[in-house]
Parts: structure tokens; sequence; C-alpha cells
């Protein structure tokens, strides 16, 4: 029985250890899911502490921002690891402007790695009145504070 393959396998998991994710030691934003907090004061704190990207990666045509997390940072909210960061707040210059009509509220969230099924059931048992969007079934889910 030839073993190269079990080997290179072995040598695989071995060296991938450094990429898994350690839950212990991710930033959990389950806090500020209580939905009382302020979209430019719960994006400035993830910028400042250099959690997401300072600059939008996505404006949507209702003004909402999306932001890229650094290369490196672990944030989670309910467990579920952090794709994006999502805010926007009306007149405030924090916040891009998109080419359609902006929302008239302030709003901000995150979209998890994690079926909306999942997210759901975290979201309700932390008594959070926050509401759960599915972005791609099965895969990606948003969690949206607003105001």
């Amino acid at each position: 029985m030839e073993l190269r393959p079990f080997r290179v396998l072995a040598a695989l998991l071995v060296s991938s250890v450094g990429f898994c994710p350690v839950a212990s030691h991710a930033y959990a934003l389950d806090a500020q899911f209580d939905c009382q907090a302020r979209p430019h004061a719960f994006i400035t704190e993830l910028i400042d502490d250099k959690y997401i990207e300072s600059n939008p990666m996505r404006v949507d045509k209702n003004s909402v921002n999306a932001f890229r997390p650094v290369h490196g940072s672990d944030m989670t909210v309910f467990g579920f690891r952090v794709y994006a960061v999502l805010g926007y707040e009306p007149d405030d210059g924090m916040f891009k402007k998109g080419r359609g009509q902006a929302l008239a509220g302030p709003l901000y969230g995150v979209v998890l790695s994690a079926p909306s099924e999942s997210v759901e059931t975290r979201v309700r048992a932390s008594g959070s009145t926050a509401k759960v969007h599915s972005v791609i079934p099965l895969l990606l889910t948003a969690v949206i504070c607003t105001n």
C-alpha cells in the first residue's frame, strides 16, 4: 500500500493548522447586537481598532456601506465568522452616498458566513431584536440593527 498520499494529506493538515479559526481568540461583537448602538460609533470603533478597512468595499444604491475586515482580523457574532460589516447613518460624512434613494434611518450590521436558519436561532436565543436576512442561501446571512 502506498503511504505517500497519506503523508501528503498529513503534511497539508499540519501546515494548515495556523489558518484555522480559533473562536477563543476572536473578537466577539455579540454585545453590539442589542441594537442600541449608533452606526457611526459601531463602525468607528472597528476602524480605530483595525478590525475593518476605513473605506467601504461597496456602497449600495440605498447608501448602505459594506466594510471589509482587515486581513488577519477575526471577528464573530453569535459564534459565526464576520464576512463584512455594514453601516449607514443619514447626514453622516463617514458614510458614502449611493446612486439611489438613501435609507431614511440609521442601520448597522454584519454579513456572517453561516446559513440563515442557524443564525436566526442564535440571534433569537440571545434576545436580540436584530433582523436576519439570507444573502446567499446556506452560505451568507446578514444580521441588521435599525434604530
